[in-house]
């Protein structure tokens, strides 16, 4: 783990976990949380922890597409939908960034 913070890749790995667990954390939850149970406590927690992660996500993918020189046809744009699809940070970490 140690070694993903040494490049750009690695810490995009990082984020890219961190912003699907987050989105867990939402989805099973602390939106049960809210309609279930009426406290909305953690999804105002939560909500702005993943939309950080999600904005960081973005501006880390553009980055190191940028300095790596991805082709946006090949795999910018694939690591980019990756964050709109839900949990697709997960399949996009293991099936493109693992492999970079």
């Amino acid at each position: 783990m140690i070694d993903l913070l040494k490049t750009k890749i690695g810490r995009l790995r990082i984020i890219a976990i961190l912003e699907g667990i987050s989105l867990l954390t939402l989805v099973f939850i602390a939106v049960p949380m809210k309609y279930g149970f009426d406290n909305p406590a953690f999804v105002k927690m939560m909500g702005p922890i993943h939309g950080s992660l999600f904005l960081l996500f973005l501006f880390n993918t553009l980055s190191v597409g940028v300095e790596q020189n991805w082709k946006f046809k090949e795999t910018t744009w694939k690591v980019l939908l990756a964050c709109i699809i839900p949990f697709g940070t997960f399949y996009i970490d293991r099936k493109i960034l693992s492999r970079l």
